[in-house]
Order: structure tokens, then C-alpha cells, then sequence
């Protein structure tokens, strides 16, 4: 994940006082939420759990190396204020795997927002280059709206 991409999550996905949960590897989202003055808990919270309070934002990595699909989203959901986010980061070129995280996600009761794919540079007037993707992330919800595997 980029800075930028780090800074565009915090920023549009929470508000300052809220409470944001960081289990990606590297350090870009840890100076994003510093940067922007929230709350957090950092990669920290993987080991020792992620508290008692709810959090608006979960950004995790993607594929999951010790959890289930089903079973990490329940948790997430189990985690996340109404109207909270999963931002999960994907590992770009396999087509299928969206497909796969959202059928995981509505298992748990987690509804698709959004998807995100950033490239490394802007394309050029004139010139017809594919653009080299360095982040892909799908945008999870807990809606109060049914339709998740959960309550729906």
C-alpha cells in the first residue's frame, strides 16, 4: 500500500475521534492515522486482540494466513461500529479473488461498498500504456441493511 493510498483510507473512511484498526504490513497506514490524528491500534493489536471498543476502520492484508475467511470477517463485524469499514488489501492479478472475499464477507454479515484500484502513474494524452496497478482494496461494510449471511 502507497502513503497516498493510507492517507485516502483514513481520511475518507473516518472522522477524528474514531477509532481505527491497522493489521497491514508496513508502516504507511500507521503515519497516515498519525498523521491524521486518530485513534488507533496498531499492528500490536494482532497478537494481544483488538480491545473492547469498536472501531470505524479495519484495514487488513490479503490472503489471510492463520484464519478462515468467514470466521476473520465475523470478527471484524463483531469489531465494527454500524456503518464501519473493512478495508481489505488484495494481492493484484488474481481476477477471481474479489469474488471470493466479498462471498466471504456476506457469510459473515459484511456488505460490499467498494473497490479500489490505484495505478503507479497517471496515463498520458496520446499515449496507450497499461497502467501498472500497485494497490487493489475492497471496500466491506456492516449496513444495517439486511441481506448479509448474519442477521439477513
Amino acid at each position: 500500500m502507497s502513503n497516498a493510498m493510507g492517507v485516502r483510507l483514513v481520511h475518507n473512511l473516518t472522522h477524528p475521534s474514531d477509532l481505527i484498526v491497522d493489521l497491514v504490513d508496513g508502516p504507511q497506514l500507521a503515519r497516515a492515522i498519525i498523521a491524521a490524528h486518530r485513534r488507533s491500534h496498531l499492528q500490536a493489536a494482532r497478537p494481544v486482540g483488538w480491545g473492547r471498543e469498536s472501531a470505524t476502520l479495519i484495514v487488513t492484508g490479503w490472503p489471510l494466513a492463520d484464519a478462515s475467511p468467514v470466521d476473520f470477517f465475523l470478527r471484524c463485524r463483531a469489531h465494527l461500529v454500524l456503518g464501519g469499514c473493512v478495508a481489505v488489501l488484495l494481492a493484484h492479478g488474481d481476477v477471481s479473488l474479489p469474488v471470493d472475499v466479498v462471498i466471504a464477507a456476506k457469510r459473515a454479515g459484511l456488505a460490499y461498498l467498494q473497490h479500489i484500484v490505484a495505478a503507479d502513474r497517471p496515463p498520458r494524452r496520446g499515449q496507450h500504456a497499461q497502467l501498472t496497478i500497485h494497490t487493489d482494496v475492497l471496500i466491506l461494510t456492516r449496513s444495517a441493511i439486511g441481506g448479509g449471511g448474519v442477521d439477513g
